[in-house]
């Protein structure tokens, strides 16, 4: 396996190291472990992290354990997702509640009711359908009233789906960037040690050359 896949046991955070060692307490404190079998024991302690945290993995932890494992996207368009599975009489109680909490809604209204009560005390007269107080009107309303209140209801019921859809992802979401910020620490400090001992090893090799120089000059001398 090439070197650079490789992750020595020392840059590893302690709580993954206990982890290793719990499964392989023979295993050389200053080996290395390849990334795949790293992977394998972060998903571990976060699993186990999870457990000790709230008991018992979630549906939403769970899928994110496995995403992480697989590195796959946890994110994921919500709104497309839901509108997939809307059904007719969803979206028709959205548009009600949509024109309902509109300002051509309140307009339309105020002229509808202005005309009723105008039409039946003005323009009739003594004919008129509807008199004052307006009977029919307030069993119309009251019926409107009936009607609409249940229908905005299932459109809230669709938007709060919604919005806990949206936090779901988000949690996903931040938990994810957390842990793979931890792992970036992780990579950057084993980076870091790579750099530091070829660095090491370049300045012992011109150490070891004006040695040997200083020891021909000494010799011509």
């Amino acid at each position: 396996m090439p070197f650079r896949e490789l992750t020595p046991l020392g840059l590893l955070r302690p709580q993954v190291l206990d982890q290793i060692h719990a499964e392989r307490p023979d295993l050389d404190p200053s080996g290395f472990i390849c990334r795949d079998d790293l992977d394998r024991f972060r998903v571990q302690h976060v699993r186990r992290v999870l457990q000790e945290q709230i008991g018992e993995i979630a549906e939403l932890d769970q899928a994110m354990i496995e995403r992480l494992a697989s590195h796959d996207l946890v994110s994921a368009p919500v709104d497309a997702e839901i509108d997939r599975t809307t059904t007719t009489g969803q979206r028709i109680a959205d548009r009600v509640a949509a024109f309902g909490g509109s300002w051509t809604f309140i307009i339309l209204f105020g002229v509808v009711l202005v005309a009723w009560m105008a039409l039946n005390t003005v323009m009739l007269g003594m004919r008129a359908f509807d008199p004052f107080p307006y009977i029919l009107l307030n069993l119309i309303l009251s019926c409107l009233a009936a009607i609409q209140a249940p229908v905005i209801m299932m459109s809230q019921n669709r938007q709060e789906a919604r919005d806990r859809r949206r936090a779901e992802n988000d949690y996903l979401v931040n938990m994810k960037a957390e842990l793979e910020i931890r792992l970036l620490h992780e990579k950057l400090d084993h980076l870091l040690h790579r750099e530091w001992a070829r660095l090491l090893e370049i300045q012992e090799i011109q150490i070891e050359m004006m040695r040997g120089r200083d020891r021909e000059r000494d010799g011509t001398g």
